[in-house]
């Protein structure tokens, strides 16, 4: 009793679960990633901000997380680890992506590379980025800020995309040779890769915002004067990445957002800026197009991807039964007749089952499934900045799953970080703390 008596009062003047501004965490994580993932020297720029994270959430959260978990097990009160679907599937993921391989790898006495280690750690990093944001961002007002944090951010990135499209003689330079990607071409150089280094993943990154811009208007009208314009920006830069996977997106975007959110409304501000887009960037999809007038009739970027499958991925996963348990970590193999030494898994698909095999993918379709089951739920049953950041969380995954046939967009550079952040802003447990 006396023991308990004196605990009570202690755990009542311990500091809160979360800290006093916790929506401040994402400016840190989401500027040194829109601003440093694409830094040409970054040897695996994914990982770039999982420094930040980590001496963040340890100035901010962990040492009041530890002091109450002390505390509680004073009091004879374990502490329980609450997993839903959604948090389960980034678990899998991880642990598939890292665990699954490496094992077999050893059994098979494959040798081991820093390469793959460094792979291995992708997701683990998502999963402490997605832990630090559930953790710390509870109330309407701090997910909405956050929602903000993430446009403002976009925007800076797709104002460098455009104008490095167009061809801005000193920024295109400085993207060039700070920026840009170990592989890049002259061609790639052209199109809007912006701070990324990757045209696709700034695409990405444009289309996630989108869908919190729509899902803003569509749920308030005090602003809409000022997001009409950020939706036209964020238009103009998917397309000014000159990906036609990106096209894609945008249009599997846009029909997501119409079904998420009942209403075809905002095909108002989308047709006509698709036609001023095509306009603008005409350099940029002529560019594109020219890739047709070669002799096979195809761009060279698409048979290269698929004589790099055919060639270098696909005889080795496909052989010994090796799809069911992956090849190795490492989403890239030397070559040393190519530029950049490597050549990288152009294939989402071809990477789950490289990187994982059949558990990675799994893995992968209960992660989407739960995802967007999440989303969709946040979506129509809650209002706020919580039903936002689920319509931006459906959104942002089943283009996710669309453009996975295309390339490893599940861990892009920045656009994957924005995903795993909107799938914890938009978690249940979110709604239930008042503002």
């Amino acid at each position: 009793m006396v023991r308990g008596s004196l605990v009570q009062p202690a755990m009542a003047m311990m500091p809160p679960a979360r800290p006093s501004k916790p929506w401040l965490l994402l400016p840190a994580i989401l500027a040194a990633t829109a601003v440093g993932a694409g830094i040409a020297l970054a040897p695996l720029p994914a990982l770039l901000a999982l420094p930040v994270m980590v001496i963040v959430a340890c100035v901010w959260k962990w040492p009041a997380l530890a002091t109450r978990g002390i505390a509680q097990l004073r009091t004879g009160q374990v502490p329980k680890l609450r997993l839903d679907r959604v948090e389960a599937s980034i678990v899998l993921l991880a642990i598939t992506s890292s665990v699954v391989p490496l094992v077999w790898m050893t059994v098979r006495q494959q040798p081991i590379t820093t390469d793959d280690l460094l792979y291995t750690l992708v997701l683990w990093k998502y999963l402490g980025l997605y832990a630090l944001i559930r953790m710390s961002v509870h109330s309407d007002r701090e997910i909405r800020r956050c929602l903000w944090v993430s446009i403002g951010t976009a925007c800076i990135v797709a104002v460098l995309a455009i104008l490095q499209s167009l061809g801005l003689p000193g920024l295109s330079r400085i993207l060039a040779t700070e920026y840009a990607p170990v592989a890049a071409t002259g061609g790639l150089l052209a199109r809007g890769s912006s701070t990324l280094g990757l045209p696709a993943a700034t695409a990405d990154l444009m289309i996630y915002n989108l869908a919190i811009v729509s899902a803003l208007w569509m749920r308030g009208r005090d602003r809409r004067a000022l997001l009409a314009p950020i939706a036209a920006l964020l238009v103009l830069a998917t397309l000014a990445a000159g990906e036609f996977s990106s096209a894609i997106g945008l249009g599997v975007a846009v029909v997501c957002i119409a079904l998420v959110t009942n209403s075809t409304r905002l095909l108002r501000i989308f047709l006509p800026t698709g036609l001023i887009a095509s306009q603008v960037l005409q350099p940029v999809f002529a560019e594109r197009f020219s890739g047709f007038q070669s002799a096979s009739g195809l761009p060279v970027s698409w048979t290269g991807r698929l004589y790099n499958l055919e060639n270098y991925f696909w005889p080795q996963l496909f052989s010994a039964w090796n799809f069911i348990l992956g090849v190795r970590a490492a989403a890239r193999i030397p070559v040393a007749s190519k530029a950049a030494g490597y050549v990288w898994i152009e294939s989402g698909y071809t990477w789950l089952l490289w990187g994982g095999g059949i558990p990675l993918l799994a893995s992968f379709v209960f992660f989407v499934l739960a995802t967007a089951r999440r989303g969709w739920q946040a979506a129509r049953s809650s209002a706020g900045a919580a039903s936002v950041a689920g319509i931006a969380t459906f959104v942002a995954i089943i283009v996710t799953t669309v453009l996975m046939m295309f390339d490893p967009h599940l861990t892009y550079r920045g656009s994957a970080d924005l995903l795993f952040v909107l799938i914890a802003l938009s978690a249940p447990r979110l709604r239930e703390v008042r503002s």
